[in-house]
């Protein structure tokens, strides 16, 4: 009731034991003195918000503090599946005391973007993880995975560590001719950005391989960069070296203004992701496309030479659907190959699983192990085995390595995992189908 014009608390009356009988039931329930207490107004008086102003104070770490707890987040967030996290969580942590930049929390977010996509408050993790990490790195020890592939990025140009000269060797095997610019310059119309992965790792290479003679077949005018190409960095920039990536932005573009070509397409949605909306924001804009969408449109001119007889289950790259709203591309491909049938995961477009290898993941794997109960990875490879499928298909250089890794470690061996281009190349060619 008010009192002189103000409210007063209501005072407790505390007894040390009581007894209280239902209405419904009749049934008596002992209710301790505890549970009084549990009315008594509990404030955060041991904290100030010194932690939330040094992460605002980062550019891009603005929105943490505007989380209001809904919880939202925590129920989609894929490590949380697997550990304890989510975005609800950190701000908790940090509302209570936690330093961001000193936690094993900095580095297990893969910056999938399923947060962002239900907050009401629009809390970007994929903009505040990025600028805390660039900020911790003068002040802990990177996980040393991590400062390997930051070191070979810089010293070689490419996460792998490998000798650029060799970028192009995977070309002399595609059974396919392979243009290279700076070997015959002129103008062309696509101009493929291989990356790192289908560039150098072997069953990359196989992919790549595979689109050299699918492009030849659909008679594309196209070609790469060969020994000239830089990867554009992208992961290296969310786990935290932001100044890599612009050192990395001014190499890509010197090389790109030599050359004429009408479009840019990549096999990496994480690369296509960043031509799309970090070179622009640096004054360079492209038409970009995942090699998805340069293929779909070109399904009606395939010559197929037998059908496969597979079900097949995607996973959606994170940076291709999600992040920027490409789901149907991928699956145009995939049920246009003869013979395919097309069978879902419970989680899949918008909601799709994340692999792990995003926002640095791919290179944390020794860090996020100490943290949850599985990898990613294999949570998503035992969700594509529950569909029956004989393949799990993707469409992201990430991803074969990681899910062929998950295969195995799960006991699920006979899961094939392939990229969507290696069953399009498959079907159009004479021989015997994989099984």
């Amino acid at each position: 009731m008010p009192v002189g014009g103000r409210k007063v608390p209501p005072v407790a009356v505390e007894k040390e034991h009581a007894t209280v009988a239902s209405t419904i039931s009749g049934r008596e329930v002992d209710l301790p003195a505890m549970w009084n207490r549990m009315f008594e107004p509990r404030v955060l008086t041991d904290y100030g918000p010194d932690g939330f102003a040094a992460i605002s104070a980062l550019p891009g770490g603005e929105s943490l503090e505007w989380c209001y707890g809904c919880g939202k987040c925590v129920a989609v967030c894929p490590v949380d599946m697997v550990g304890d996290y989510g975005p609800r969580k950190i701000h908790r942590k940090v509302q209570t005391g936690t330093d961001l930049l000193v936690d094993p929390d900095l580095w297990l977010c893969t910056t999938c973007g399923n947060c962002l996509r239900v907050c009401p408050k629009e809390v970007d993790m994929m903009a505040v993880m990025p600028a805390v990490r660039e900020a911790a790195l003068n002040r802990v020890d990177v996980p040393a995975e991590l400062q390997d592939v930051f070191e070979k990025t810089f010293r070689y140009g490419n996460a792998l560590g490998q000798n650029q000269r060799r970028r192009a060797q995977w070309a002399d095997s595609a059974g396919a001719p392979v243009r290279i610019l700076g070997r015959g310059p002129g103008p062309v119309d696509v101009l493929f950005y291989v990356e790192d992965y289908w560039s150098f790792h072997p069953r990359g290479q196989d992919a790549a391989r595979a689109f050299a003679r699918v492009a030849a077949a659909l008679g594309i005018d196209w070609a790469v960069l060969g020994p000239e190409e830089k990867t554009l960095a992208v992961s290296q920039r969310l786990a935290g070296e932001k100044g890599l990536f612009d050192a990395l932005v001014e190499d890509v573009t010197a090389v790109l203004a030599k050359y004429e070509f009408r479009r840019l397409v990549t096999a990496d949605p994480h690369a296509f992701n960043a031509l799309l909306t970090q070179y622009p924001q640096r004054g360079h804009s492209f038409e970009a496309l995942h090699y998805t969408q340069l293929l779909a449109p070109l399904v009606g001119q395939i010559e197929w030479a037998r059908e496969l007889d597979l079900r097949v289950t995607f996973h959606d790259p994170c940076y291709l659907g999600r992040q920027n709203g490409e789901y149907d591309a991928p699956r145009a491909l995939i049920e246009a190959v003869p013979g395919v049938q097309l069978v879902e995961m419970a989680r899949c477009r918008q909601n799709g699983y994340c692999c792990g290898g995003g926002g640095g993941g791919m290179w944390l794997d020794s860090v996020t192990r100490d943290h949850t109960t599985e990898r990613l990875s294999e949570r998503r490879v035992r969700e594509a085995v529950q569909t029956g499928a004989d393949v799990l298909a993707v469409c992201c250089p990430y991803e074969v390595p990681r899910f062929t890794d998950a295969a195995k470690s799960t006991g699920h061996e006979d899961l094939r995992v392939c990229d969507i281009i290696e069953l399009i190349d498959e079907a159009m060619r004479d021989g015997p189908a994989r099984g």
